[in-house]
């Protein structure tokens, strides 16, 4: 994919993914890869980013002799996660008003 994801809705994608079930970054990061073409080395600057933010908590469970990593979505973090489907539903309207087809839902031209 040539169009670069913003940082925003690369929050949004993870903290959606985190609204439904705790993950590991590992796993978590082959959820977001499955939709949306990201780097691994990418995921995990956002979890960092989203934690220091207050809007994904962490913690460890064994496994297998290691402990993994598990993330969270706090309270505040499902707050955020609303903002930014508010802020994607009006940028994507915005952009299938120019973009999109024209009969199907009401182009500006």
């Amino acid at each position: 994919m040539a169009i670069q994801i913003s940082s925003e809705l690369l929050d949004g994608c993870v903290l959606a993914i985190l609204e439904h079930e705790d993950y590991y970054g590992y796993t978590l990061t082959q959820k977001v890869q499955s939709a949306i073409t990201v780097s691994e080395s990418t995921i995990y600057p956002v979890l960092r980013r989203l934690k220091k933010n207050g809007w994904l908590t962490t913690y460890d469970e064994p496994f297998q002799g290691r402990n993994r990593r598990y993330y969270q979505i706090t309270a505040d973090g499902r707050a955020q996660l609303q903002t930014i489907k508010g802020d994607w539903q009006e940028f994507r309207d915005g952009i299938e008003s120019m973009l999109g087809d024209e009969k199907a839902n009401g182009s500006i031209y």
